[in-house]
């Protein structure tokens, strides 16, 4: 669906636009989302989703504006600053639309409903996402962070164009929404020999088009972690040993390290960088970034023979402890890319004069050659730290011996740290079903290492929260969320598939039959909810677009039907299941032409095509319950 020119341009909007019915009231105050209580003080009078927002917008024959973001992130603060703090904006919004804001993180399913009309529509998509949907529920416009000036033109455009011609915008929404292709009905399960291996190599000439051989990672300008996908191409060099392979994830890997996306001094990740060298970060960290890093760099340790790469995952790991962990065990879903000043990356900057001031002279030496401080700082508040120089490098800079500028380099570390633990940074606090069950996954490979018993507690602890505060056994349902006492909206595919998974993992650690029955349990649910020849990812939607799928992408997550078929894979085994393995199967054996076409982005389903195949050398033997767990 293409945009229409009066998307673009200024229309009188006429005085009988007002609005019906009683006076909309902002119902976001004391919300028990971190992110939508932030705008209970808008102007906008923000609805919350449902069935009344809709109802409301039938009955004043009005658009639905819906608005998704979240906590973490920094557009929409900016969005949220510009546009839906403004009087006049917020008028407008009010007087001729139904204004709904969601959190991303709770409403996941429709979130990413949203995003794949925006995409196609758009070509990209992002947050805040903003979308009109008509009265009926189908998407008709989107965008995403739009300075005011446009935002307000074309909120007149659209408010004018449904003014006169509303009929005509109602059957072209109807018509795209409904254009969408069925998915693909269930394959034989005889899955063709030699396809895994044949999606294999594809997806390893897919990494050569699209991998920075200078700089690592994925594509040539902003830099995602792409921790499924760094996932997939370990599993393809674990089959193959290829050498080209292994230098472009030694250098991804190092590079995410070393540079600007990883918090130096507390360990974690930052969201993503803007530029294609890893230097300048959006400094939001999300549980989930950080869990499935863990885990990547868990695997690179043993498969690359790398003992650095298991020091950056217990460092990973133990920043989930102290700064991700709430009062019950499980983990909060995000840190602010904001400090409390409002400052993007504030929390994480240094002025060179301050550490000359805070550190002894031997440790600000050591300091500012290994993390670059005679360099500009790259923010107007500071430096953000990255390696300039290896720790041999400086040394020998330094006339010290290594072990030597290591004892300054802990010890400025340690001060930097309670340093900086004076400043205030926010904290989304709400536990996210899905994102605590990749931290459980990450946490029972942890639990495996020799002095894993911390990881191994930690593990038990989340686990419990995911039974007890997130699981409803009698009526074998998952909550999406939960903050406080409250738990927060109905779960998700990849909640489901995400726990199940994690179950699974925990199990092969506890040794309990409990946790492979609720594995089992979990997994069954997944499927009589969200199958029916294709994959849903909401069991209930009041948006009328999408269609059940053939099979899911991984994303910043890992696919949600790839998840689901790997666990039931794995359950089918243990056992011996011939009617639940033949179910997975046909549901894997679709989609050929997505997994040719896009291999990188269905990493998790010729992950699972290739672990079927007969092993092609010793060093690719291992079993499917090993080869098809989630992102162990």
């Amino acid at each position: 669906m293409r945009y229409r020119t009066w998307m673009l341009s200024i229309v009188a909007v006429l005085a009988s636009g007002g609005a019906a019915g009683d006076e909309l009231r902002n119902q976001l105050a004391d919300h028990p989302s971190a992110y939508l209580e932030l705008h209970a003080d808008d102007p906008v009078q923000w609805q919350e989703w449902g069935q009344a927002a809709v109802e409301r917008a039938r009955s004043e024959d009005k658009l639905l504006f819906v608005s998704s973001g979240y906590f973490a992130c920094h557009w929409c603060h900016v969005m949220q600053r510009e546009s839906f703090k403004d009087d006049a904006i917020a008028a407008f919004i009010n007087r001729h639309y139904i204004p709904v804001k969601i959190d991303r993180e709770i409403e996941a399913a429709l979130d990413g409903l949203l995003i794949d009309f925006v995409r196609r529509t758009r070509g990209y998509a992002g947050w805040p996402l903003n979308v009109f949907i008509t009265p009926e529920g189908h998407p008709l416009v989107g965008l995403v962070y739009m300075p005011p000036e446009d935002f307000a033109k074309l909120l007149e455009g659209l408010a004018g164009a449904w003014h006169e011609d509303r009929a005509s915008l109602r059957e072209e929404a109807r018509v795209a929404a409904e254009s969408l292709a069925a998915p693909q009905p269930p394959g034989d399960a005889e899955i063709p020999v030699g396809l895994g291996r044949s999606l294999q190599a594809r997806l390893a000439e897919h990494a050569r088009q699209l991998g920075d051989d200078m700089e690592g990672g994925l594509g040539d300008q902003s830099k995602f972690p792409n921790s499924p996908q760094l996932k997939g191409l370990l599993d393809l060099y674990a089959a193959s040993g290829d050498a080209q392979l292994e230098d472009f994830l030694r250098l991804t890997l190092d590079q995410m390290a070393e540079q600007g996306l990883r918090d130096h001094l507390g360990g974690g990740f930052f969201r993503y960088t803007e530029d294609p060298s890893w230097q300048v970060p959006h400094f939001e960290k999300m549980l989930y970034d950080n869990a499935m890093l863990a885990s990547v760099y868990l695997r690179a340790a043993r498969e690359l023979e790398e003992p650095r790469y298991e020091a950056v995952a217990r460092e990973t790991l133990d920043f989930m402890l102290r700064d991700l962990r709430v009062a019950n065990g499980g983990f909060a879903s995000a840190l602010s890319a904001l400090d409390d000043q409002d400052v993007e990356g504030g929390y994480y900057l240094w002025d060179r004069r301050e550490l000359e001031d805070l550190l002894p002279p031997e440790e600000f030496a050591v300091v500012a050659l290994v993390w670059g401080l005679d360099r500009p700082p790259q923010f107007e508040h500071g430096h953000h730290l990255t390696r300039a120089l290896s720790d041999e490098a400086a040394a020998a800079r330094l006339e010290l011996d290594q072990d030597e500028l290591r004892r300054h380099l802990a010890s400025a570390r340690e001060r930097m740290l309670e340093r900086r633990a004076q400043r205030v940074l926010p904290r989304d606090d709400k536990v996210i079903t899905a994102w605590n069950a990749l931290a459980l996954s990450a946490l029972a490979r942890a639990a495996e290492l020799p002095d894993g018993k911390v990881y191994r507690e930690a593990g038990e602890r989340v686990r419990a929260v995911l039974v007890e505060r997130l699981w409803d056994d009698e009526q074998g349902r998952l909550w999406r969320a939960a903050r406080g006492e409250r738990t927060l909206g109905e779960g998700a595919l990849e909640d489901y598939a995400l726990a199940a998974a994690a179950f699974y993992d925990w199990a092969q650690v506890s040794g309990r039959a409990a946790d492979y029955a609720l594995a089992e349990r979990v997994v069954r649910e997944a499927w009589r909810r969200f199958y029916d020849g294709g994959w849903h990812l909401a069991e209930h939607t009041l948006l009328r677009y999408g269609v059940a799928q053939t099979l899911l992408s991984d994303e910043h997550l890992p696919s949600p039907s790839a998840a689901v078929l790997g666990t039931t894979l794995r359950l089918a085994e243990r056992l011996d299941d011939t009617a639940l393995r033949t179910q997975a199967l046909a549901a894997l054996n679709v989609g050929h032409r997505a997994l040719e076409d896009e291999p990188l982005w269905f990493v998790g389903h010729i992950r699972l095509l290739a672990a079927l195949e007969p092993p092609a050398s010793a060093r690719a033997a291992e079993p499917v319950s090993a080869a098809t767990d989630s992102m162990r």
